[in-house]
């Protein structure tokens, strides 16, 4: 079954990467929080939150936002710990080729070598062993959530069918459909250009790919709109897009390119890739996504309470500056020198 893989990409394995603690606090490690018999370490915190508190702090955040994030992390790790303790105690061990196999699958659904993937993982601050250590953790909590409440979870068939007419019971049997790619320069506001200096862009923009350019090198380069796409702003029915964007493409064979578009707020163009028609799934088409999607809804809902039941049963204390999430007050973390410096 679909449920028995793990969505493990890239980005959200990385939100849990290295990170340089704020520079200016030069804090000493001590002991945020302890669970059972686990600990969670301040740097642990500092580490996961790292390059999203130097981003808030360059924007000038009050130190209760920062608190309230290093909170929102420290919670995540609890989690974690509770997490562990579960793996231990029932053995539910990720297995070196479970890792292997991800990490591989990992690489193939993003178009990457497995050099590329772990290139792209030290580029982003995290080593190649924190990286397998995190897809380790991340392998051994599905075990504990299919093994603890996965299995009780049961779906009845006029719970698909319900579902499938709230998606698709209003879709007309068959729907036109297409993709299309768009450049768009802004003018005004942050950008500060007129609207003929925007539209003098895109013009130019435009004869280049008339000329034979990639139209999606060019998005990546010159537009606002999904430029790490490639200006790919995906699959839209036909009869939902805006007038103008109806209008533009009209015309257009797929590959064709459109004339310039001014709108209040930029000018822009668009090259039609694809066109087709395609028809409402059946029941039978759409029943295994349906059962997919519904079991991970109440998987999630069952995790949750099951969680908050280890948490009920668990001895976790949040200590100093942790000690009291609400507060969100000025860091108290034991500075170098101190007698309170040393780990606890």
């Amino acid at each position: 079954m679909q449920r028995n893989r793990i969505a493990l990409g890239l980005t959200a394995a990385l939100l849990w990467g290295a990170g340089a603690a704020p520079a200016a606090e030069q804090l000493v490690d001590g002991i945020a929080a302890q669970v059972g018999t686990r600990i969670v370490l301040i740097s642990e915190v500092l580490r996961v939150i790292g390059p999203q508190e130097a981003a808030m702090r360059e924007q000038g955040a009050p130190e209760r936002e920062i608190a309230k994030l290093r909170a929102e992390a420290l919670d995540r790790l609890i989690e974690a710990r509770l997490i562990e303790g579960v793996v231990a105690q029932l053995e539910l061990y990720a297995r070196e080729d479970e890792i292997d196999a991800t990490i591989e699958t990992i690489a193939e659904e993003n178009g990457l070598t497995l050099e590329q993937l772990y290139a792209s993982v030290l580029f982003h601050g995290m080593s190649r062993e924190d990286y397998r250590n995190q897809i380790k953790q991340d392998l051994e909590r599905r075990n504990v959530v299919q093994g603890m409440v996965g299995s009780d979870i049961e779906i009845e068939e006029h719970e698909i069918r319900a579902l499938y007419d709230d998606q698709f019971g209003s879709m007309p049997e068959r729907t036109d459909v297409v993709r299309v790619r768009q450049i768009l320069v802004s003018f005004g506001g942050p950008s500060k250009r007129t609207a003929e200096e925007a539209c003098e862009i895109v013009r130019d923009t435009r004869s280049r790919a008339l000329e034979g350019e990639d139209f999606e090198v060019l998005a990546r380069e010159i537009s606002e709109v999904a430029p790490s796409d490639g200006g790919d702003i995906g699959w839209l029915e036909r009869d939902q897009l805006a007038d103008w964007m109806d209008e533009a493409i009209g015309p257009l064979e797929p590959g064709g390119i459109s004339e310039i578009v001014v709108l209040p707020f930029g000018c822009s163009v668009l090259r039609l890739e694809e066109a087709r028609e395609i028809e409402r799934l059946s029941y039978e088409q759409a029943k295994a996504r349906l059962h997919e999607q519904l079991w991970s809804l109440r998987m999630e809902e069952a995790y949750r309470e099951w969680m908050e039941e280890l948490r009920g049963k668990t001895y976790i204390d949040r200590r100093g500056y942790f000690a009291d999430a609400a507060q969100f007050g000025t860091p108290t973390f034991p500075m170098a020198g101190s007698e309170e410096s040393e780990t606890q």
